[in-house]
């Protein structure tokens, strides 16, 4: 059994310029821009120089994980380039609220709080760009 080897509609015009190609005097026509390159830009595949200077540098978003334990939540946010006064933490009921402002970025997340939390008993740790907020759970009544 022999099968026909078919020529794909992928490489159509390139193999139909080649062939134009040896019944005329050279094609003013470059290989590239017969797959649909341009002849400033080089191939198709690949973005300018020119496309990566205009998009703006954004720092990363904070990662943040919330850990409950059986009379403590714990809340870790990795938030680097702050200092330990610029921070604002506010707690209400089931709810957190984190600012921080540092000299050219702010910082806003409100949470929502998976059980209802006492907001005196609070306690914070901040090192090396890790912030850790432990609050004590409100006990059932």
């Amino acid at each position: 059994m022999s099968t026909k080897w078919r020529r794909s509609k992928k490489h159509l015009k390139w193999s139909s310029i080649k062939n134009s190609d040896k019944k005329k005097n050279r094609s003013k026509i470059s290989h590239f821009e017969a797959l649909g390159a341009s002849k400033k830009g080089g191939s198709p595949n690949y973005r300018s120089s020119q496309y990566y200077g205009k998009k703006k540098w954004q720092s990363p978003k904070p990662l943040i994980d919330i850990f409950q334990e059986k009379n403590w939540i714990t809340i870790i946010v990795e938030i680097a380039g702050f200092n330990k006064e610029t921070f604002k933490i506010d707690v209400k009921d089931q709810k957190l609220t984190l600012s921080a402002k540092g000299n050219d970025r702010r910082y806003y997340k409100s949470l929502n709080l998976p059980k209802i939390v006492i907001p005196n008993a609070m306690s914070t740790k901040y090192n090396n760009g890790v912030l850790q907020i432990k609050l004590r759970k409100a006990k059932k009544s």
